[in-house]
């Protein structure tokens, strides 16, 4: 365990523990402790109350202080102290209806969710390990404390939590916690999207995404994402893939780069494909307009979820151009930055190049093939800083007003007409042959 633990964590218990009362740092800061990563929070559970808290320290906001959180602050940065507690029944899966404080530290951890986070520690005890948390972490297993459905009933988020700790950390789920996922899963519908999305969005950034599977395997996509559930059914029947939509999808998000909209987009392209699904005489099987129809569906979900709207927008732009297909040539990579649009585009490859791996091996290997000759070429634009859009255009409305235009509808028509000239001869982005240009059009 090499984490140097804060100077004012440690300042925190050494306060309480002057003043009579039992303080540890508690809960992921000391898994994480353990793991020789570093902590993201430090919290600190104590014997004290929250009235008994503030009376120690002299700068301290009330947080939670219903539920015994009162935070510390110390070198303007806040810490939050809850004081030892049982909690009360829980009437909505997410929150108690009441508190209780208690004086005993093994009552506050063995409410918490799983044996990983329920371990305390100050300098003078060491790691406070009740549940076997340690050996858990050392065997990479996810394991409630005491019986899985009682913690899962508490708060229902749990069993996106447990999915989500396994993800991040690459552990497995212990037998009797992943049943009782099963058996809960249905109750997710209680908790509100927003909770829902912040684990959903932990996970898919996580180092295994693909453990988004086992959202699947325990029936909570059927609650959270139905329309995923669709796609694992859909065979696709066709030559270039050998894999149903759902299994294919999965394949397309472990070898998508970590950024959300990247692989918010690699799990919702092909939700379309079970609407948009025809088959030929031949028994192969279409999916004509799937990804414009995958774009209208991720934009419901995404809203549904309560995503911004910066990641939605960017998410439903990749969603929509998977499928383009680009010729290798200069003059079809030019036109493809421009209807893509520049700021997504290399995002765009890497989701086509992803999607290239989920499909069978000869297909994926001339597919790989053909986006490494795009990359070259979209190298070649960068390096030579050639026009792909209104923006990098040699001339504008301004300069079309001084050569004599009126304002208007027209002028965005002309602009266009420019744009799509220089796209095709990039080396007449210059300002007086655009005009040139304009000027021979209206003679």
């Amino acid at each position: 365990m090499n984490t140097v633990v804060p100077k004012q964590v440690l300042f925190i218990i050494d306060r309480l523990q002057e003043h009579g009362y039992e303080a540890y740092a508690v809960g992921g800061c000391v898994r994480d402790m353990l793991l020789g990563r570093e902590p993201h929070d430090w919290d600190i559970t104590t014997s004290a109350k929250p009235e008994q808290v503030k009376a120690v320290f002299k700068r301290t906001i009330d947080t939670g202080i219903q539920h015994g959180t009162v935070t510390v602050m110390v070198d303007h940065i806040g810490f939050e102290v809850t004081t030892y507690r049982i909690d009360g029944e829980y009437l909505d899966g997410r929150h108690p209806k009441e508190v209780v404080f208690t004086p005993e530290l093994r009552e506050d951890l063995k409410r918490r969710d799983f044996t990983i986070n329920a371990m305390a520690y100050n300098p003078d005890e060491g790691i406070i390990d009740l549940f076997g948390g340690k050996d858990d972490l050392e065997a990479g297993i996810i394991r409630c404390v005491g019986r899985a459905e009682d913690r899962f009933h508490e708060d229902v988020l749990r069993i996106m939590r447990a999915v989500r700790f396994a993800a991040q950390l690459g552990f497995e789920i212990e037998e009797e916690t992943w049943n009782a996922i099963i058996r809960v899963a249905p109750d997710l519908k209680k908790i509100s999207a927003e909770r829902i999305q912040a684990e959903l969005t932990k996970l898919l950034l996580s180092p295994n995404p693909g453990h988004f599977r086992k959202l699947y395997e325990s029936g909570i996509t059927a609650v959270i994402l139905p329309e995923f559930d669709r796609t694992m059914d859909c065979e696709q029947n066709c030559p270039y893939h050998c894999y149903t939509v759902g299994e294919h999808t999965l394949q397309v998000l472990v070898h998508t780069p970590d950024k959300l909209p990247l692989r918010l987009a690699a799990v919702l392209h092909d939700l379309g494909k079970p609407i948009c699904k025809t088959v030929d005489e031949e028994g192969n099987a279409h999916f004509m307009g799937h990804p414009e129809v995958s774009r209208d569906i991720a934009r419901k979900v995404m809203k549904r979820l309560k995503y911004d709207n910066h990641n939605l927008d960017i998410t439903c732009r990749l969603v929509a151009c998977h499928d383009y297909r680009i010729q290798h040539t200069d003059r079809a990579v030019r036109r493809a930055i421009y209807k893509i649009g520049p700021d997504i585009f290399p995002d765009a490859l890497a989701l086509m190049r992803a999607d290239a791996q989920g499909k069978n091996a000869q297909t994926k290997e001339e597919a790989l093939q053909h986006l490494d000759a795009i990359e070259e070429i979209y190298r070649k634009i960068l390096v030579a800083e050639q026009c792909v859009s209104m923006k990098t255009l040699a001339v504008s409305g301004k300069d079309l007003m001084e050569a004599g235009m009126k304002p208007g509808k027209e002028m965005g028509e002309v602009l266009n007409q420019l744009l799509m000239h220089v796209l095709d001869y990039p080396e007449d982005n210059q300002k007086e042959v655009l005009l040139n240009l304009y000027r021979r059009r209206t003679e």
